[in-house]
Formats: structure tokens, sequence, C-alpha cells
């Protein structure tokens, strides 16, 4: 959006602060049903927490909104746009919101897990590199929309780590009446679909604790149920930014497995996993980076 957080500097944050503390809250209420009443919510303190986060966050989206129309006042489109009735600075900031917190979290988590899972398979990592080599070759160009439709393999090892660490491990319905199966499940209940659990079937992923990239060659995920994978959730509500994470996801990690050989730290039976609204590694995620120079194993 523009605007810096300090993020990379500093912990002292009160954006970051202010997000990770609406994380904490919302996850505390969800898995304690008394606080799902507003009423038990409001009297134990919880509601005042939450309204301060959520100014800390909301005065960030509005300032950015307004730091953007006054950028835009000696133009044509700020004209027209002070012309033409439009949406509203409440409509840009949930937009801008939506941008901020379900964007930024989700995709910074599977970058940590997809070079946590390379890392660890250094034979699957090296066919990632021989592909972007064949794309790239010795160039250090910026990446172009047509190298993306190039990274074939990248995408299969993007996918496999949405498999097996969805950075939002569950989805939630609750707005219509469905009677199937026998079952009849009234509008209104939450219906949560653990998506950590769900991609471990296997039934629809043998050996589902192995990271296999190739599951999601076309040949292998047509044979699978369309609903058997969902981390970006799916039907008519799934994630609305689902494409551009995917283009994200390769950019970045393309940048850095062209640079670097990586290899990770912690071991797989070592792993502790939490999940605020994202899951995480508990600790964090520990790499070597070894520069790539000249081809061959760069560690000593």
């Amino acid at each position: 959006m523009g605007r810096s957080v300090n993020a990379q500097d500093s912990d002292e944050s009160d954006f970051i602060k202010a997000v990770f503390g609406m994380g904490r809250i919302i996850k505390y209420r969800k898995f304690r049903p008394w606080l799902h009443w507003n009423f038990m919510f409001w009297l134990l303190g919880h509601a005042k927490q939450m309204d301060a986060h959520l100014k800390v966050l909301h005065d960030m989206s509005y300032s950015t909104i307004k730091e953007r129309r006054k950028a835009r006042l000696n133009t044509n489109t700020a004209h027209h746009d002070q012309e033409t009735p439009g949406i509203t600075d409440e409509d840009i900031r949930q937009e801008v919101d939506t941008f901020l917190f379900a964007g930024h979290d989700t995709t910074a988590s599977a970058i940590n897990w997809a070079l946590y899972l390379l890392g660890h398979h250094p034979e699957i990592q090296a066919r990632v590199q021989e592909e972007l080599d064949g794309i790239f070759g010795d160039s250090d160009r910026p990446v172009t929309m047509a190298d993306l439709r190039e990274m074939k393999y990248l995408e299969n090892c993007i996918k496999e780590t949405l498999r097996m660490y969805p950075p939002q491990e569950e989805q939630s319905r609750t707005n219509a009446t469905v009677h199937k199966y026998n079952f009849l499940i009234p509008a209104g209940t939450t219906v949560s679909v653990m998506s950590y659990s769900l991609h471990r079937d296997p039934e629809q992923f043998p050996d589902p604790e192995k990271f296999d990239p190739d599951r999601f060659l076309p040949e292998n995920a047509r044979k699978r149920h369309p609903f058997a994978y969902v981390p970006f959730s799916a039907g008519p509500r799934n994630c609305i930014g689902q494409k551009f994470a995917m283009m994200e996801l390769k950019v970045v990690l393309s940048k850095i497995l062209r640079t670097f050989l990586v290899e990770s730290v912690v071991s797989r039976e070592k792993l502790r996993i939490y999940e605020q609204l994202i899951l995480k590694p508990e600790g964090g995620n520990f790499l070597r980076l070894f520069p790539r120079v000249g081809g061959g194993d760069p560690r000593p």
C-alpha cells in the first residue's frame, strides 16, 4: 500500500501490535462459546481491547486513503471522482483492510512454509532451480507475466506447500440452511471445514505427510474430488485474491531460489505448529542461505 510500518526494523510498531492483538482476540473468542454473546464479550473487557486495536488499524487505512486522495487532487481522475458519486471512504477502507489483513500474513506464511519444505528436500529444490535457470539463464532481470506462466513446477511446489500447511487451516460458513445426507444444518450454525485435516485424507492424498509436488500434475489432480483441496476455500465465497497470491508467491520464491540455495535447520520431527488466525511455526523457521554462484553446491 506504499506505507511503511517498520516491521523489519522493530516489533514495537503500533500497527503490527494491533494486527497480532486482533488475531489473538478473534481466536480466543472463537473457541469460547460464552464469548459469542456480545454482552459477555463486552462485560469481560474483550470488546474494549478489540475496539482499541480496530482504531489503530482503521486509522492506518483511512490515512492511506487520505494520502492517495491528496496525491490525486490535481489529476483529471480526481476531478471525475468528485463529480461522479462513487463508493465512500468507508467502502474503500473495507477494501484496503482486505489487502492489509487478508493478503499479507497469509502470503508471508506460505513463503515461510515453502522455503522450509524445499530446504528439507534438496532434490525438489534442484528441480525448481533447474526450471528457473531454463527461464532466466544467467540474467538477473525482473520477472515478467510470461515468466510466471512458465513456472509450472514451482507452482506445483507452492500448491503442495498449501496442502500441507494451509495458512488459514479452516473456513466457516453460517448463512444458509443445508439439508443433505439425512442431516439438517440450520442457518446460523457455524460449520468449520478443517482444511489442515482435509488435506491429509489418505484417500485423496496417499502418504499425506510426504512433500510431493507431482500430486498437482494435471493427470493426478483430475483424479481427486474438486473440494478435496481448499487452501483458498471453494465455491462462490472463495478467496478473491488467490490468483494474485499465486503470482506474488512465484515472484518472491523465484527471486530467492534464483539467488540462493536454501537449507532448513529445524527437522520435521521437532517442528511445532501453532495457529492464531494463520498457521505458523512456533518460534519461527530457521534457514541457511548459500549464494548460488557458477553452479554446483555452494555449501561448505
